[in-house]
């Protein structure tokens, strides 16, 4: 282990931190521009061919830039989307980024570090930024944004060069270092540990973007929101989030353990998909299946939904635009099954429906959702977490969809527990409560302790 994160782990001042140099290479999560044709005709691409763990070279900090010692990462399906090379080489984003010129260029390497989630320390700052120093505990929001963008002024999320970061750049969390920009830095939760932190920013800020925020579905007392995969770290935050905004959550899963373990964590009401005939060959009628999960629905709460909350794409998208009530709402924000979805658009069109594609969250959003876990309104979901040198089979957990919550990745962490800095607001929120998805009944076989 080099100097500067042997100082970091032994809680070392700012200023020594300061006076030790970056280390040339750091150990990293890594995909290979080599590897693009490896799995080409497989029909398993199982991402543990194609994501190695090695060292890689430390990239230059711009003047806008921090570069932050991870303790701890996280899997989210664009890592697996990546190490698929699917549906296209993120190489070619990084390509593309690398031809704006200048910092830029730096991405454009035959190597990607992946991951767009981390809690850790900041050790260096760049000159041109303001409000972090050396030594803050922070997490990093995945939305790369241009702040020389006209349209990041109105919305971070809406300039042309929005990018995932980890995913769309270079240099993501996956790591013992990684370099970010000052504008995706949010402070970390003095309670939660670094595993914990780790899994917050990426789905939980896009799930607030999502239902609470003002670009997203709006979601208001009393409305009804069906959630699928409501046991997946997108579904799990959104489940929270409708139940503390006095909504009606409807979750959806797709085994009787996942119905049982949701029902544990108060959902308001839990539609197993298999129960109801919504597992099919792809033959039955999209509209059919729409009819089953209404009356499914309306025999539980009375009505339809409000608002479907769906990141499942392919698979979930025409029954979406089906069951929710005329003038609702279908809030998108992935495909995990598919990008190209299949609907009847009469149910669209002559019910005034409305579709509404969202994407990460912009940092006014994610500082309010994470003011939201330090109020302990909302938990963590983290229900295992692996050492980085095992992040292929972490990525191959969440690729098989053999998950609950969210998957972590102790990164310089040499153990789970670590990184709470305010034990008295642990205790008031309430250990039980933040490891609720810990228990160890959850945990699938071979995950790193």
């Amino acid at each position: 282990m080099d100097l500067l994160s042997k100082a970091v782990l032994n809680g070392a001042p700012p200023e020594e931190l300061e006076r030790i140099p970056l280390p040339e290479e750091f150990l990293a999560g890594h995909l290979r521009a080599d590897d693009a044709a490896v799995m080409a005709g497989d029909s398993d691409k199982d991402v543990r061919r194609t994501l190695h763990v090695g060292h890689v070279a430390m990239p230059e900090p711009a003047p806008d830039e921090v570069v932050v010692a991870v303790m701890a990462s996280s899997i989210n399906f664009n890592t697996v989307w990546s190490a698929m090379f699917e549906p296209i080489s993120t190489f070619t984003a990084l390509r593309r980024f690398a031809r704006q010129g200048g910092w830029t260029t730096r991405h454009d390497l035959p190597h990607q570090v992946v991951g767009s989630d981390a809690a850790g320390v900041v050790v260096r700052v760049g000159t041109g930024v303001r409000h972090w120093r050396t030594g803050d505990h922070v997490v990093v929001s995945p939305a790369y944004v241009d702040d020389q963008d006209p349209g990041s002024h109105d919305d971070g999320m809406m300039g042309r060069h929005v990018r995932a970061w980890g995913y769309e750049t270079n240099f993501g969390g996956l790591a013992h270092y990684t370099v970010v920009r000052a504008t995706q830095l949010v402070a970390k939760p003095p309670h939660l540990t670094w595993e914990e932190a780790a899994s917050v920013t990426l789905c939980a800020g896009t799930a607030y973007r999502m239902l609470v925020g003002e670009h997203g579905a709006r979601m208001k007392q009393g409305d009804v929101v069906l959630v699928w995969g409501a046991t997946g770290g997108l579904g799990a935050y959104a489940v929270q989030m409708v139940r503390n905004g006095g909504g009606i959550a409807v979750g959806v899963v797709g085994s009787q353990d996942k119905a049982d373990f949701l029902r544990r964590q108060g959902c308001d009401v839990v539609i197993d998909r298999r129960e109801i005939g919504l597992d099919t060959d792809g033959d039955t009628d999209p509209a059919e299946l729409g009819r089953r999960l209404g009356r499914a629905i309306r025999a539980e709460v009375g009505e339809d939904p409000h608002i479907a909350f769906d990141y499942v794409g392919r698979s979930t998208f025409g029954l979406s635009v089906h069951v929710v009530r005329r003038g609702g709402t279908v809030v998108t924000c992935g495909s995990s099954t598919g990008y190209e979805h299949r609907y009847d658009n009469r149910y669209l069109w002559m019910n005034l429906k409305r579709v509404v594609g969202s994407h990460i969250a912009n940092l006014q959003e994610q500082t309010e959702c994470l003011r939201l876990f330090e109020q302990g309104r909302l938990v963590p979901v983290l229900s295992t977490v692996y050492p980085l040198e095992q992040v292929a089979d972490a990525a191959r957990l969440v690729q098989e969809n053999r998950h609950l919550g969210k998957v972590g990745v102790r990164c310089l962490a040499p153990e789970d527990g670590l990184g709470v800095t305010d034990p008295a607001l642990r205790a008031r929120i309430g250990e039980e409560r933040l490891t609720a998805w810990r228990r160890p009944a959850l945990a699938p076989a071979g995950a790193g302790r």
